[in-house]
């Protein structure tokens, strides 16, 4: 296992460009099963999850080449779907949350498909209703081995458009209805649609392959089904969570730092909701410009009140950077309440920042209230575990601005979202090393 040793204090400073979008890349990899012709997929980000999906692909059959730095080509002409009943599938498949959107491409093509139980971050209750109850009402049935943990799900007389109301506006399982009925026979409408711009994107792509999908970016889809797909180029989105990283980085080492190319239009409330905590950033172009500071003021309601930061289905707040709002808000001047309302176990990585001399209270699963002592009383270097990708990096930011040293163990979660972390911190200045 993996740690990284962290020699906190310092400011840094620089130009990041940031990954592609980990949430898309998972979508847009899995949707290469619609069609047997080539699909050619640019800015895919280096790290352990998309890799670990562009191996379980390759299991399948999928011919894949690498045609240079995060540009991939997918041949799924010839897929093996017994090797679906397989044990590699299942370890594969287990292994990570993103294997969940292979079913949706699989029922719409081949009319059949399974799933391991999937794995990803223990961050809470992550039930997979949604999808299920989505493909039932296109007409496929499915049954769960309890014993070898194995998901199964059919359409032998092929999948029939209906309207449905999803029952949360659930990303991935909107990804795989999406992708479930673009060849159903009719026409499909999803009320309380995700329509996050990843959403968006897998949208656009599929119309670029044929399909014929109109509401993009609304709450509200149709689709009238195609009898096929065919290939298409796609370029994924910057990650906007690694992008809301590196703001509070700034925020909290008092750094000068430019992120390159940040797709800003996409960014939604991002960027204000980071300004309500009193950080400077500017817009330059399509890049954001954090200016080196040494304090920084959480705004308050107009009544004078706590500021309150909670997360919502787009155009809402993305929960992914609430950990980041909560760590960037313990060297702030002023009070903010956290309120995580997707996930009841995110906040649980407080214990730590406060063991680093953070004032928190978590007032329960879903809530904290960070005091922020306008750095009167700086973060101490501790040692720490990393429970899961966004908690890791909020950790690291935690880390990179104490005093003294920090070690954070299990960094194979950090390594799961976020690319070369450690390499792009050091061209900023940062004091990191990896070691086994």
């Amino acid at each position: 296992m993996s740690s990284f040793i962290i020699e906190g204090g310092h400011q840094l400073k620089g130009e990041v460009v940031p990954q592609g979008a980990k949430n898309e890349a998972l979508q847009i990899v899995c949707a290469v099963l619609l069609t047997p012709d080539p699909v050619t997929i640019s800015n895919l980000p280096d790290i352990v999850d998309v890799n670990k999906l562009i191996d379980l692909l390759a299991g399948m059959g999928v011919k894949i080449q690498r045609k240079g730095p995060g540009t991939f080509r997918f041949h799924a002409d010839d897929v093996n779907l017994d090797y679906f009943k397989t044990e590699e599938f299942r370890q594969k498949g287990g292994s990570l949350r993103g294997s969940t959107m292979i079913l949706g491409p699989l029922l719409a093509r081949f009319g059949v498909g399974a799933l391991p139980k999937p794995g990803g971050d223990k961050i809470g209750r992550r039930r997979m209703d949604t999808h299920f109850i989505g493909f039932e009402a296109l007409g496929a049935t499915f049954e769960y081995d309890s014993k070898t943990g194995f998901f199964e799900a059919k359409a032998p007389g092929g999948l029939r458009g209906t309207d449905m109301l999803l029952d949360e506006a659930s990303v991935t399982g909107t990804a795989n209805i999406v992708m479930a009925a673009c060849m159903a026979k009719g026409t499909t409408t999803i009320y309380n649609a995700a329509c996050e711009p990843y959403l968006q994107q897998l949208c656009k792509m599929i119309n670029r392959m044929g399909g014929k999908i109109s509401g993009i970016g609304s709450n509200l889809l149709t689709i009238e089904g195609v009898e096929s797909l065919g290939g298409t180029d796609h370029r994924c989105l910057p990650d906007m969570i690694e992008i809301g990283s590196f703001i509070g980085l700034a925020a909290m080492t008092r750094s000068e730092i430019t992120i390159k190319d940040v797709a800003y239009d996409e960014l939604g409330v991002i960027p204000k909701v980071f300004r309500r905590l009193g950080i400077q950033l500017e817009r330059r172009g399509d890049d954001i410009f954090i200016p080196a500071q040494d304090s920084y003021e959480i705004d308050t309601f107009i009544d004078g009140s706590i500021l309150t930061v909670s997360d919502a289905p787009w155009p809402g707040f993305t929960p992914d950077l609430l950990s980041i709002v909560l760590v960037t808000a313990t060297q702030a001047k002023g009070s903010v309440l956290v309120h995580q309302k997707m996930f009841e176990s995110r906040l649980f990585f407080t214990d730590k920042l406060i063991d680093m001399g953070a004032q928190i209270i978590l007032c329960d699963p879903h809530r904290a209230t960070v005091i922020g002592l306008n750095r009167q009383s700086p973060l101490r270097g501790v040692t720490m575990t990393s429970p899961d990708i966004r908690a890791g990096v909020s950790l690291l930011i935690a880390a990179l601005s104490a005093e003294g040293q920090s070690v954070i163990h299990n960094i194979g979660q950090i390594d799961r979202g976020y690319q070369d972390i450690e390499g792009r911190l050091k061209a900023l200045g940062a004091r990191i090393e990896r070691v086994d």
